[in-house]
């Protein structure tokens, strides 16, 4: 994989290059497959649960993610023809290529028609399965969008809507797919209770704390939210009136119990369900770290839970670029300090940008003359937002080239332009599709 890194310090970008490219490494989804899999006879591994395949008439696998493509080519590769049939749903332009699993290409982040189709097929495929199947699930980030099942009296155009105003408010991705599971026929558990068969779900994390219930809105998870938690959601921040009046009318009526709630913890559904995390933001952030000690650097990892306004978040780094600059604290140089995580972005302009972008635009106005010093900003899956790159570098010059070119970063983050603020100064990150999802990384160097 090709990393670009547009920055005019060769030390700086060989470095950072080095740490992404070994983050990237420890996320590829096809080597944690094969990590959890292994196959002795017919006995199947998966992580310290063994099956015998001998006692299943069917082998299917369904799924939805980023990372889900890459995913299902390496469960081929581990059972090659003891696959029946698979449908996975995949993101637009995905490069994988499969024989038994059928690829779906699906939208994200806002789901489409082909988003409702494919969650028709898979949904119509796990209802036929019996107790004599195995169902083998692949979970990554993304699945919420690339999977829209909307409940009966909604439209897609109803989700459609909520989700991008959710996306938009500055809502945590546990609130959103709090509403998205109260929206949804297929979501929260409900993948799990249409089908008797045995099932065994695959998760490469995106979610702080690896929370099931949340990852891909949780197919095959119990829900411990409620349609009241999802009404209050939408209140909380400020968005009740905008959604569409068949949305507030079908919580309205879960609420009222008119609706069947999601399934819950104590749901026998789940007693035949296996969750199995094959992979996470922790060993990303661990394999920068290995690599910022081979570099010679003096590592620290201040968090993998890291959350909050972005803007708000690149202040507090900055900050703590200023601490190392005066007192050589937390650590001397040269430093490389590591978060991971997923910050929030709360729209209020008409820019383009994402949380990655902005964080790092917000940090450059707090480093701004600063020597040496650099953070960079990076979405593990390529795209940070709605946009075609995986984040940006600033260091102590930013601000002063940008205002050479008559660009204003403040006014920039206050209309959320931070990708165009980058396209017209520099320092984009660019991967392209990485085909893996395990949040965001944040690097401060300061060499």
């Amino acid at each position: 994989m090709k990393i670009t890194i547009d920055t005019g310090d060769g030390k700086a970008r060989i470095i950072l290059t080095q740490l992404l490219q070994a983050g990237l490494q420890a996320a590829d989804p096809s080597v944690a497959m094969k990590k959890t899999l292994s196959i002795d006879g017919s006995r199947l591994r998966v992580g310290r649960c063994q099956y015998d395949l001998k006692d299943f008439d069917q082998i299917v696998c369904v799924g939805a993610g980023k990372a889900s493509g890459k995913m299902a080519m390496a469960l081929e590769q581990r059972l090659g023809s003891r696959i029946s049939e698979g449908l996975v749903a995949v993101k637009d332009r995905s490069w994988c290529r499969t024989k038994k699993i059928r690829l779906l290409e699906t939208s994200h982040p806002i789901p489409d028609k082909r988003s409702v189709r494919a969650a028709k097929q898979i949904f119509t495929l796990v209802q036929s399965l019996t107790r004599q199947d195995l169902l083998l699930v692949l979970v990554s980030g993304g699945a919420s969008s690339l999977l829209a099942a909307p409940a009966a009296g909604l439209t897609l155009k109803d989700k459609k809507h909520a989700t991008n105003l959710l996306l938009c408010s500055g809502a945590t991705i546990q609130e959103i797919n709090t509403v998205r599971k109260h929206l949804s026929a297929i979501k929260g558990g409900r993948l799990a209770a249409a089908t008797s068969a045995t099932i065994v779900s695959l998760v490469l994390s995106d979610v702080l704390g690896d929370d099931l219930a949340t990852i891909g809105s949780g197919l095959t998870a119990p829900d411990p939210t409620t349609f009241e938690d999802a009404r209050n959601i939408l209140k909380r921040y400020r968005i009740w009136s905008g959604v569409s009046s068949a949305v507030r009318i079908h919580l309205g009526k879960g609420i009222d119990g008119q609706i069947a709630d999601t399934p819950k913890l104590k749901a026998v559904e789940f007693a035949r369900v296996h969750h199995e995390i094959i992979g996470n933001n922790r060993l990303t952030v661990e394999a920068i770290v290995n690599q910022a000690k081979v570099a010679g650097l003096h590592p620290l990892v201040l968090t993998t839970t890291l959350e909050g306004e972005a803007r708000e978040v690149g202040k507090m780094i900055g900050a703590i670029a200023k601490e190392i600059q005066a007192f050589g604290q937390p650590v001397p140089r040269p430093a490389c300090l590591v978060w991971g995580g997923e910050p929030t972005v709360t729209v209020e302009g008409k820019g383009q940008g994402g949380r990655a972008q902005e964080l790092a635009l917000s940090a450059a106005t707090q480093i701004a003359g600063l020597s040496k010093m650099y953070v960079a900003g990076f979405g593990t899956d390529g795209c940070d937002g709605p946009t075609e790159v995986a984040g940006a570098i600033v260091d102590g010059g930013t601000v002063e080239r940008a205002l050479k070119k008559s660009v204003d970063p403040m006014q920039a983050l206050h209309n959320n332009d931070s990708h165009g603020f980058f396209t017209k100064v520099g320092g984009h990150i660019r991967t392209g599709p990485t085909g893996t999802n395990v949040n965001d990384v944040y690097v401060l160097l300061a060499l």
